[in-house]
């Protein structure tokens, strides 16, 4: 009888341990990280099956272990369920910072190639952005060496658009999209990009617009005559 008694509390024990709760939990790295880096997120949940992961992002996984990675820099909320074996569920929410891209863009005339001082830069997610004017990603303005920088940019290519006073890029860009458009901008590099532009008289310009000026530019078609890229227009050299 007394052995029976000693018997019943360590198979209750063992009983109990078997069906714990589950516990949510992960360690990630790096955190934060750059645009398009890869992040990892160690599972360290217990009393787990099986569990979910939201990226806060619209991506899903059911995998233990998980590799992800960010297109856009900001702050993103993830989620971790861990899921018992009799139906319990703990929840885990962590955040993740995600560090964008930065781009140095460098205002040079095409055929002298000197700085243009205080021209608006503009960049525009795609081609037809550029040419509509719509969804612009954000402005900046040339300094005494013609160079401006953009920070916290997402993992993808800009189109550049250039103006100042006597000087701008449409011309050229009609001749090649190349003139305006960067290189794929990736995690961890330092990039720049070289917008050649054309100057004009005064007298010359054909608007006082902005828009007016690129869209009688974008009609006329350029000189017909194709300008050659320039070399080491686009760099991406990793960070030191």
């Amino acid at each position: 009888m007394k052995r029976l008694l000693f018997i019943l509390p360590i198979l209750f024990l063992i009983l109990t341990g078997c069906n714990k709760d589950p516990y949510a939990d992960a360690i990630i790295s790096p955190n934060p990280a750059y645009v398009g880096e890869d992040i990892y997120f160690d599972n360290i949940s217990t009393n787990a099956e099986h569990f979910e992961w939201n990226m806060g992002d619209g991506t899903i996984y059911s995998g233990v272990h998980v590799t992800h990675y960010y297109n856009d820099p900001g702050i993103y909320l993830v989620t971790l369920k861990a899921f018992g074996q009799k139906g319990g569920v703990s929840t885990a929410t962590f955040e993740v910072e995600v560090i964008g891209s930065q781009l140095r863009v460098i205002v040079k005339e095409y055929y002298d190639e000197y700085p243009v001082e205080n021209a608006s830069v503009i960049l525009y997610p795609t081609l037809q952005d550029w040419i509509d004017e719509t969804n612009m990603v954000d402005e900046q303005f040339t300094n005494a060496v013609g160079e401006c920088m953009f920070n916290g940019l997402s993992y993808q290519r800009y189109y550049v658009d250039v103006w100042e006073a006597n000087h701008d890029n449409y011309m050229l860009a009609e001749e090649d999209v190349g003139f305006i458009e960067t290189q794929l901008l990736e995690p961890d590099m330092d990039h720049t990009f070289i917008a050649y532009v054309d100057y004009y008289e005064t007298s010359a310009k054909k608007a006082t617009s902005r828009s007016t000026q690129k869209e009688l530019m974008m009609k006329e078609g350029g000189s017909g005559e194709k300008r050659p890229l320039k070399e080491n227009k686009i760099s991406g050299e990793k960070k030191k």
